[in-house]
């Protein structure tokens, strides 16, 4: 069965749908307070996904997402009232992987609690099987922290712009232009022996973790590539 957590303090619509979704094998707990389901989720780590509703007491839904994300990756959906599109950008760009209008039909909110856990199966499943460079790196964008085979790598904003591009674009050559414009750490005036410079100190410290192999190749005349 698949537990899910709820965070929503209208109680009869909590029921409602506790009551659907149970019938699709999904077992949710319903919290009222935002605090007590920060602190369930730090402490219950058998919950699957969680529902968030954004109007809620003690603290608001959109700030209660960098908090939440502070402790777990725990797939978010937002299920709210508001429907202005900052509130939507803003739930997105913090960390929530939905957002759901109310009111919506339960049925919808079964289809995509099913796609979401499908897909982080999927990705999960494609970690485990393929010791590939992007599986061994952890981007940690709230810290600004990339983590390399489980170790955190010390990172001017320079390097960390690019390692993240490189990262980002998953096997995909990056132009030397591109770490430019990608970057506010970059001067846009820089030259792009200064890119060759930063691609050099990072491999320097990849390879203080695992010198078995360069994880960065330079792709003659255009750029570089996480191999």
């Amino acid at each position: 069965m698949i537990k899910v957590l709820m965070i929503e303090d209208d109680l009869e619509l909590a029921q409602i749908i506790t009551d659907y979704l149970k019938s699709f094998d999904i077992e949710v707990t319903n919290i009222d307070s935002p605090y007590t389901g920060l602190s369930m989720i730090s402490v219950n780590k058998d919950f699957e996904l969680l529902i968030l509703d954004l109007t809620l007491p003690e603290i608001d839904g959109l700030e209660l997402i960098p908090k939440i994300r502070e402790k777990s990756d725990i797939p978010i959906i937002i299920s709210s009232a508001r429907d202005d599109i900052l509130d939507k950008v803003m739930g997105l760009e913090r960390g929530a992987d939905d957002y759901l209008p109310k009111p919506y039909n339960p049925r919808e909110l079964q289809a995509r609690i099913k796609t979401i856990l499908k897909r982080m199966d999927s990705n999960s499943s494609k970690s485990k099987d393929d010791n590939t460079p992007i599986s061994i790196f952890e981007v940690r964008e709230n810290d600004m922290q990339i983590y390399f085979k489980g170790e955190a790598l010390t990172l001017t904003l320079a390097e960390y712009d690019i390692l993240k591009l490189l990262i980002q674009r998953n096997h995909g050559v990056v132009a030397r232009e591109d770490f430019i414009y990608a970057s506010d750490n970059i001067e846009d005036d820089s030259s792009l022996k200064n890119i060759d410079v930063i691609i050099s100190r990072i491999r320097t410290k990849l390879s203080r973790i695992d010198d078995s192999k360069t994880y960065i190749k330079s792709v003659r005349g255009i750029g570089y590539q996480l191999i």
